[in-house]
Protein backbone atom coordinates (compact mmCIF):
# COMPACT_ATOMS: atom_id res chain seq x y z
CA UNK A 1 0.00 0.00 0.00
CA UNK A 2 2.78 2.34 -0.99
CA UNK A 3 0.38 5.04 -2.11
CA UNK A 4 -1.34 5.32 1.29
CA UNK A 5 -1.36 9.04 2.06
CA UNK A 6 -1.01 10.32 5.56
CA UNK A 7 -1.70 13.84 6.78
CA UNK A 8 1.24 15.82 8.10
CA UNK A 9 1.28 16.16 11.88
CA UNK A 10 0.30 19.43 13.51
CA UNK A 11 3.45 21.55 13.18
CA UNK A 12 2.82 24.43 15.53
CA UNK A 13 0.83 26.45 13.03
CA UNK A 14 -2.03 28.49 14.32
CA UNK A 15 -4.97 26.19 15.13
CA UNK A 16 -8.60 27.15 14.94
CA UNK A 17 -10.33 27.72 18.24
CA UNK A 18 -10.57 24.45 20.22
CA UNK A 19 -9.01 22.69 17.24
CA UNK A 20 -8.00 19.54 19.09
CA UNK A 21 -11.56 19.03 20.26
CA UNK A 22 -13.13 19.15 16.82
CA UNK A 23 -14.93 15.96 16.01
CA UNK A 24 -14.20 14.35 19.35
CA UNK A 25 -15.75 13.87 22.74
CA UNK A 26 -13.21 15.76 24.78
CA UNK A 27 -15.68 18.36 26.04
CA UNK A 28 -18.41 15.92 26.85
CA UNK A 29 -19.34 15.54 30.48
CA UNK A 30 -17.52 12.76 32.29
CA UNK A 31 -19.95 9.84 32.73
CA UNK A 32 -20.73 8.61 36.22
CA UNK A 33 -18.39 5.84 37.30
CA UNK A 34 -19.70 2.41 38.16
CA UNK A 35 -18.97 1.36 41.73
CA UNK A 36 -16.29 -1.32 41.92
CA UNK A 37 -15.55 -2.91 45.26
CA UNK A 38 -11.86 -2.48 46.19
CA UNK A 39 -11.48 -6.24 46.54
CA UNK A 40 -11.76 -6.47 42.75
CA UNK A 41 -8.46 -4.60 42.50
CA UNK A 42 -6.54 -7.10 44.64
CA UNK A 43 -5.17 -10.29 43.13
CA UNK A 44 -1.86 -12.08 43.38
CA UNK A 45 -0.03 -12.87 40.19
CA UNK A 46 -0.24 -16.56 39.37
CA UNK A 47 1.59 -17.15 36.10
CA UNK A 48 0.26 -20.13 34.23
CA UNK A 49 1.71 -22.13 31.41
CA UNK A 50 0.25 -20.63 28.28
CA UNK A 51 -1.90 -23.05 26.33
CA UNK A 52 -0.69 -23.28 22.77
CA UNK A 53 -3.45 -22.52 20.29
CA UNK A 54 -3.53 -24.89 17.33
CA UNK A 55 -5.05 -23.01 14.37
CA UNK A 56 -7.27 -24.74 11.87
CA UNK A 57 -5.66 -22.81 9.02
CA UNK A 58 -2.29 -21.52 7.94
CA UNK A 59 -2.10 -18.25 6.03
CA UNK A 60 -1.33 -20.28 2.92
CA UNK A 61 -4.72 -22.00 3.24
CA UNK A 62 -6.62 -18.75 2.70
CA UNK A 63 -7.51 -17.73 -0.86
CA UNK A 64 -5.44 -14.55 -0.78
CA UNK A 65 -3.91 -12.67 -3.68
CA UNK A 66 -0.19 -13.24 -4.12
CA UNK A 67 0.85 -9.73 -3.09
CA UNK A 68 -0.77 -10.15 0.33
CA UNK A 69 0.74 -13.62 0.78
CA UNK A 70 4.16 -12.20 -0.07
CA UNK A 71 3.75 -9.36 2.40
CA UNK A 72 2.58 -11.70 5.17
CA UNK A 73 5.65 -13.86 4.57
CA UNK A 74 7.84 -10.77 4.83
CA UNK A 75 6.11 -9.90 8.12
CA UNK A 76 6.90 -13.43 9.34
CA UNK A 77 3.20 -14.25 9.67
CA UNK A 78 3.27 -18.04 9.81
CA UNK A 79 0.33 -19.13 11.93
CA UNK A 80 -2.87 -17.15 12.47
CA UNK A 81 -3.83 -16.03 15.97
CA UNK A 82 -7.20 -17.34 17.23
CA UNK A 83 -9.13 -14.27 16.06
CA UNK A 84 -7.38 -14.34 12.67
CA UNK A 85 -7.93 -18.08 12.30
CA UNK A 86 -11.66 -17.70 12.87
CA UNK A 87 -12.37 -14.34 11.20
CA UNK A 88 -10.37 -14.28 7.96
CA UNK A 89 -12.23 -17.07 6.14
CA UNK A 90 -15.79 -15.79 6.78
CA UNK A 91 -14.49 -12.31 5.95
CA UNK A 92 -13.24 -13.58 2.59
CA UNK A 93 -16.67 -15.14 2.04
CA UNK A 94 -18.31 -11.75 2.46
CA UNK A 95 -20.01 -12.46 5.77
CA UNK A 96 -20.66 -9.86 8.46
CA UNK A 97 -18.46 -10.51 11.49
CA UNK A 98 -18.71 -9.67 15.18
CA UNK A 99 -15.39 -10.28 16.92
CA UNK A 100 -15.12 -10.06 20.70
CA UNK A 101 -11.42 -9.68 21.35
CA UNK A 102 -9.03 -7.68 23.49
CA UNK A 103 -6.19 -5.49 22.28
CA UNK A 104 -3.12 -7.58 21.47
CA UNK A 105 -5.00 -10.53 19.96
CA UNK A 106 -4.14 -9.72 16.35
CA UNK A 107 -7.59 -8.37 15.56
CA UNK A 108 -6.34 -5.63 13.21
CA UNK A 109 -4.93 -8.17 10.78
CA UNK A 110 -8.09 -10.27 11.26
CA UNK A 111 -10.10 -7.65 9.40
CA UNK A 112 -7.34 -5.92 7.39
CA UNK A 113 -6.37 -9.08 5.49
CA UNK A 114 -9.85 -9.93 4.09
CA UNK A 115 -10.72 -6.25 3.54
CA UNK A 116 -7.56 -5.54 1.54
CA UNK A 117 -7.92 -8.79 -0.38
CA UNK A 118 -11.42 -7.81 -1.48
CA UNK A 119 -10.33 -4.31 -2.48
CA UNK A 120 -7.56 -5.74 -4.64
CA UNK A 121 -9.82 -8.29 -6.35
CA UNK A 122 -12.88 -6.03 -6.69
CA UNK A 123 -11.93 -2.68 -8.21
CA UNK A 124 -15.36 -1.19 -7.49
CA UNK A 125 -15.18 -1.87 -3.75
CA UNK A 126 -14.36 0.79 -1.15
CA UNK A 127 -13.86 0.47 2.61
CA UNK A 128 -14.27 2.72 5.62
CA UNK A 129 -12.63 1.83 8.95
CA UNK A 130 -13.59 3.63 12.18
CA UNK A 131 -11.50 3.66 15.36
CA UNK A 132 -12.06 5.55 18.63
CA UNK A 133 -8.71 7.34 18.86
CA UNK A 134 -6.09 8.89 16.63
CA UNK A 135 -3.42 6.48 17.85
CA UNK A 136 -5.47 3.39 17.04
CA UNK A 137 -6.46 4.78 13.64
CA UNK A 138 -2.78 5.38 12.90
CA UNK A 139 -1.87 1.84 13.94
CA UNK A 140 -4.56 0.43 11.66
CA UNK A 141 -3.35 2.59 8.78
CA UNK A 142 0.24 1.47 9.31
CA UNK A 143 -0.71 -2.21 9.36
CA UNK A 144 -2.86 -1.85 6.24
CA UNK A 145 0.06 -0.11 4.56
CA UNK A 146 2.39 -3.04 5.30
CA UNK A 147 -0.08 -5.82 4.44
CA UNK A 148 -1.08 -4.07 1.21
CA UNK A 149 2.39 -2.90 0.16
CA UNK A 150 2.83 -2.94 -3.61
CA UNK A 151 -0.87 -3.39 -4.34
CA UNK A 152 -1.42 0.14 -5.63
CA UNK A 153 -4.32 0.71 -3.24
CA UNK A 154 -4.82 4.32 -2.27
CA UNK A 155 -5.98 5.30 1.22
CA UNK A 156 -6.39 8.28 3.50
CA UNK A 157 -6.13 8.77 7.26
CA UNK A 158 -8.75 11.17 8.67
CA UNK A 159 -8.09 12.08 12.30
CA UNK A 160 -8.37 15.16 14.48
CA UNK A 161 -5.47 17.11 15.90
CA UNK A 162 -3.99 17.73 12.44
CA UNK A 163 -4.92 20.36 9.81
CA UNK A 164 -7.78 19.74 7.40
CA UNK A 165 -5.83 20.94 4.35
CA UNK A 166 -3.77 17.83 3.54
CA UNK A 167 -6.80 15.62 4.17
CA UNK A 168 -8.91 17.70 1.77
CA UNK A 169 -6.22 17.35 -0.91
CA UNK A 170 -5.91 13.60 -0.39
CA UNK A 171 -9.67 13.11 -0.60
CA UNK A 172 -9.69 14.63 -4.09
CA UNK A 173 -7.80 11.50 -5.23
CA UNK A 174 -10.87 9.40 -4.37
CA UNK A 175 -9.06 6.93 -2.05
CA UNK A 176 -10.55 3.47 -1.75
CA UNK A 177 -9.70 3.02 1.93
CA UNK A 178 -10.83 5.61 4.47
CA UNK A 179 -9.44 5.15 7.99
CA UNK A 180 -10.19 7.54 10.80
CA UNK A 181 -12.01 8.66 13.91
CA UNK A 182 -15.79 9.20 13.83
CA UNK A 183 -15.65 12.91 14.64
CA UNK A 184 -13.25 13.88 11.86
CA UNK A 185 -14.95 11.63 9.32
CA UNK A 186 -18.30 13.21 10.16
CA UNK A 187 -16.69 16.65 9.77
CA UNK A 188 -15.70 15.74 6.21
CA UNK A 189 -19.16 14.35 5.45
CA UNK A 190 -20.72 17.60 6.68
CA UNK A 191 -18.30 19.66 4.56
CA UNK A 192 -19.09 17.55 1.52
CA UNK A 193 -15.41 16.69 1.08
CA UNK A 194 -16.07 12.98 1.68
CA UNK A 195 -18.59 10.81 -0.18
CA UNK A 196 -19.06 7.27 1.09
CA UNK A 197 -22.29 6.11 -0.53
CA UNK A 198 -20.25 3.62 -2.56
CA UNK A 199 -18.41 2.22 0.49
CA UNK A 200 -19.51 -1.42 0.59
CA UNK A 201 -17.18 -2.49 3.41
CA UNK A 202 -17.43 -0.96 6.90
CA UNK A 203 -15.21 -1.79 9.87
CA UNK A 204 -15.86 -0.60 13.42
CA UNK A 205 -12.90 -1.32 15.70
CA UNK A 206 -13.37 -1.09 19.48
CA UNK A 207 -17.09 -0.40 19.15
CA UNK A 208 -17.57 -0.36 22.93
CA UNK A 209 -14.97 2.36 23.37
CA UNK A 210 -16.49 4.51 20.64
CA UNK A 211 -19.85 4.26 22.38
CA UNK A 212 -18.23 5.10 25.73
CA UNK A 213 -16.85 8.24 24.11
CA UNK A 214 -20.30 9.32 22.95
CA UNK A 215 -19.87 8.56 19.25
CA UNK A 216 -23.12 6.61 18.80
CA UNK A 217 -24.79 9.34 16.73
CA UNK A 218 -21.66 9.90 14.65
CA UNK A 219 -21.39 6.17 13.93
CA UNK A 220 -25.06 5.98 12.99
CA UNK A 221 -24.72 8.98 10.69
CA UNK A 222 -21.61 7.59 9.01
CA UNK A 223 -22.90 4.06 8.43
CA UNK A 224 -26.24 5.41 7.20
CA UNK A 225 -24.32 7.19 4.43
CA UNK A 226 -22.57 4.03 3.20
CA UNK A 227 -23.92 1.50 0.73
CA UNK A 228 -26.91 -0.47 1.99
CA UNK A 229 -25.32 -3.54 0.43
CA UNK A 230 -22.25 -3.57 2.63
CA UNK A 231 -20.17 -6.08 4.54
CA UNK A 232 -19.67 -5.19 8.19
CA UNK A 233 -16.89 -6.00 10.64
CA UNK A 234 -17.55 -5.14 14.29
CA UNK A 235 -14.79 -5.66 16.85
CA UNK A 236 -15.26 -4.98 20.55
CA UNK A 237 -13.85 -6.01 23.92
CA UNK A 238 -17.39 -6.42 25.25
CA UNK A 239 -20.80 -7.24 23.81
CA UNK A 240 -23.27 -5.32 25.94
CA UNK A 241 -26.73 -4.08 24.96
CA UNK A 242 -25.41 -0.86 23.42
CA UNK A 243 -22.99 -2.70 21.15
CA UNK A 244 -25.70 -5.18 20.15
CA UNK A 245 -28.05 -2.32 19.26
CA UNK A 246 -25.51 -0.81 16.86
CA UNK A 247 -24.74 -4.14 15.24
CA UNK A 248 -28.40 -5.14 14.90
CA UNK A 249 -29.21 -1.79 13.31
CA UNK A 250 -26.75 -2.26 10.48
CA UNK A 251 -26.25 -6.01 10.05
CA UNK A 252 -28.20 -9.23 9.88
CA UNK A 253 -27.07 -12.83 10.18
CA UNK A 254 -23.63 -12.05 11.59
CA UNK A 255 -20.88 -14.56 12.36
CA UNK A 256 -19.93 -14.30 16.05
CA UNK A 257 -16.35 -14.96 17.17
CA UNK A 258 -15.14 -14.72 20.77
CA UNK A 259 -11.50 -15.12 21.76
CA UNK A 260 -11.31 -13.35 25.13
CA UNK A 261 -12.19 -14.28 28.68
CA UNK A 262 -12.85 -10.83 30.13
CA UNK A 263 -10.61 -11.60 33.11
CA UNK A 264 -7.53 -9.76 34.26
CA UNK A 265 -4.16 -11.22 33.40
CA UNK A 266 -2.82 -13.87 35.75
CA UNK A 267 0.62 -12.30 35.19
CA UNK A 268 -0.32 -9.06 36.95
CA UNK A 269 0.16 -8.51 40.68
CA UNK A 270 -2.79 -6.31 41.67
CA UNK A 271 -3.19 -4.27 44.84
CA UNK A 272 -4.70 -1.09 46.25
CA UNK A 273 -3.18 2.03 47.80
CA UNK A 274 -5.28 3.73 50.49
CA UNK A 275 -4.85 7.50 50.58
CA UNK A 276 -6.36 10.76 51.70
CA UNK A 277 -6.34 14.16 50.01
CA UNK A 278 -3.21 15.23 51.85
CA UNK A 279 -0.94 12.25 51.19
CA UNK A 280 -2.03 10.99 47.76
CA UNK A 281 0.78 12.58 45.75
CA UNK A 282 3.38 11.66 48.37
CA UNK A 283 2.27 8.02 48.25
CA UNK A 284 2.62 8.03 44.47
CA UNK A 285 6.08 9.58 44.85
CA UNK A 286 7.15 6.81 47.23
CA UNK A 287 5.88 4.10 44.89
CA UNK A 288 7.77 5.53 41.93
CA UNK A 289 10.96 5.64 43.98
CA UNK A 290 10.83 2.34 45.84
CA UNK A 291 8.84 -0.14 43.73
CA UNK A 292 11.28 -0.73 40.83
CA UNK A 293 8.98 1.15 38.51
CA UNK A 294 11.24 1.25 35.48
CA UNK A 295 8.39 1.98 33.05
CA UNK A 296 5.05 3.17 34.41
CA UNK A 297 1.72 4.28 32.95
CA UNK A 298 -0.42 6.38 35.31
CA UNK A 299 -4.11 6.89 34.52
CA UNK A 300 -6.07 9.97 35.52
CA UNK A 301 -9.50 11.26 34.54
CA UNK A 302 -9.21 14.47 32.53
CA UNK A 303 -6.85 16.54 30.41
CA UNK A 304 -6.38 19.02 33.24
CA UNK A 305 -5.66 16.39 35.89
CA UNK A 306 -3.24 14.51 33.64
CA UNK A 307 -1.34 17.69 32.79
CA UNK A 308 -1.28 18.78 36.45
CA UNK A 309 -0.02 15.42 37.71
CA UNK A 310 2.66 15.19 35.03
CA UNK A 311 3.99 18.63 35.95
CA UNK A 312 3.92 17.85 39.68
CA UNK A 313 5.94 14.67 39.11
CA UNK A 314 8.40 16.53 36.88
CA UNK A 315 8.98 19.08 39.64
CA UNK A 316 9.80 16.17 41.95
CA UNK A 317 12.48 14.97 39.54
CA UNK A 318 10.68 12.26 37.57
CA UNK A 319 11.04 12.00 33.79
CA UNK A 320 7.42 12.27 32.68
CA UNK A 321 5.28 12.94 29.65
CA UNK A 322 1.52 13.43 29.41
CA UNK A 323 -0.83 12.30 26.66
CA UNK A 324 -4.46 13.33 26.37
CA UNK A 325 -6.93 14.41 23.71
CA UNK A 326 -6.08 18.07 24.18
CA UNK A 327 -2.58 17.55 22.77
CA UNK A 328 -1.83 17.75 19.08
CA UNK A 329 -1.13 14.50 17.29
CA UNK A 330 2.55 15.29 16.88
CA UNK A 331 2.86 16.04 20.62
CA UNK A 332 1.23 12.72 21.51
CA UNK A 333 3.43 10.80 19.09
CA UNK A 334 6.55 12.48 20.43
CA UNK A 335 5.59 11.67 24.03
CA UNK A 336 4.93 8.04 23.16
CA UNK A 337 8.22 7.78 21.26
CA UNK A 338 10.12 9.06 24.30
CA UNK A 339 8.34 6.55 26.53
CA UNK A 340 9.08 3.64 24.19
CA UNK A 341 12.73 4.69 23.94
CA UNK A 342 13.06 5.04 27.74
CA UNK A 343 13.79 8.76 27.49
CA UNK A 344 10.97 9.16 30.00
CA UNK A 345 9.94 6.50 32.51
CA UNK A 346 6.48 7.75 33.48
CA UNK A 347 3.59 8.30 31.07
CA UNK A 348 0.51 10.02 32.52
CA UNK A 349 -2.56 9.46 30.37
CA UNK A 350 -6.31 9.57 30.04
CA UNK A 351 -8.15 6.38 29.08
CA UNK A 352 -9.01 7.74 25.64
CA UNK A 353 -5.47 8.79 24.77
CA UNK A 354 -4.02 5.48 25.96
CA UNK A 355 -6.47 3.37 23.98
CA UNK A 356 -4.59 1.28 21.46
CA UNK A 357 -1.13 1.99 22.87
CA UNK A 358 1.28 -0.87 22.30
CA UNK A 359 4.33 -0.48 24.55
CA UNK A 360 6.44 -3.40 25.69
CA UNK A 361 8.09 -3.81 29.09
CA UNK A 362 5.63 -1.71 31.10
CA UNK A 363 6.39 -2.69 34.70
CA UNK A 364 3.58 -0.83 36.45
CA UNK A 365 0.11 0.49 35.72
CA UNK A 366 -1.15 2.92 38.36
CA UNK A 367 -4.81 3.90 38.54
CA UNK A 368 -4.42 7.32 40.17
CA UNK A 369 -8.12 7.76 39.48
CA UNK A 370 -10.64 4.92 39.44
CA UNK A 371 -11.66 3.53 36.06
CA UNK A 372 -15.15 4.13 34.71
CA UNK A 373 -15.96 0.42 34.78
CA UNK A 374 -14.36 -2.94 35.50
CA UNK A 375 -13.92 -3.51 31.76
CA UNK A 376 -11.89 -0.31 31.65
CA UNK A 377 -9.83 -1.60 34.58
CA UNK A 378 -9.10 -4.83 32.72
CA UNK A 379 -8.06 -2.86 29.67
CA UNK A 380 -5.84 -0.49 31.68
CA UNK A 381 -3.86 -3.16 33.49
CA UNK A 382 -3.54 -5.24 30.34
CA UNK A 383 -0.70 -2.91 29.39
CA UNK A 384 1.59 -4.71 31.86
CA UNK A 385 2.37 -8.37 32.48
CA UNK A 386 2.84 -9.14 28.80
CA UNK A 387 4.98 -11.75 27.05
CA UNK A 388 5.11 -13.97 30.13
CA UNK A 389 6.52 -11.23 32.38
CA UNK A 390 5.09 -10.29 35.78
CA UNK A 391 3.48 -6.86 35.85
CA UNK A 392 2.10 -4.72 38.65
CA UNK A 393 -1.17 -2.81 38.93
CA UNK A 394 -1.90 -0.40 41.78
CA UNK A 395 -5.24 1.33 42.29
CA UNK A 396 -5.59 4.38 44.52
CA UNK A 397 -8.60 4.21 46.86
CA UNK A 398 -9.78 7.20 48.90
CA UNK A 399 -9.94 6.00 52.50
CA UNK A 400 -12.70 8.50 53.23
CA UNK A 401 -14.94 6.97 50.57
CA UNK A 402 -14.24 3.39 51.61
CA UNK A 403 -14.38 3.95 55.36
Amino acid sequence: MSQFRKSRPFNGGRPVRNYQNRGGSQNRRQPKKAYIHPSKFVQSASPQTEQVYVPEHSFKDFALVEIIKTNLDAMNYQHPSPIQDQAIQPGLEGKDIVGIANTGTGKTAAFAIPVLNRLITERASKAIILAPTRELAEQIEQQCRVIGRGSGLDGVLLIGGVPMGPQLRDLKNNPRIIIGTPGRIKDHLTRGSLKIKDCNIAVLDEVDRMLDMGFVHDITHILSNTSTDRQGYYFSATLDARVRDVINKFSNNVTHITVKSGDTSSNVEQNIVMHNAQNKLDKLHDILIHDSTSKTIIFDDTHRLVEKLSKELAVRGFKTEAIHGGKSQSQRKNALKKFKNNEVTVLVATDVAARGLDVSDVTHVINYSLPQSYDDYVHRIGRTGRAGKIGNALTFIDEKVER
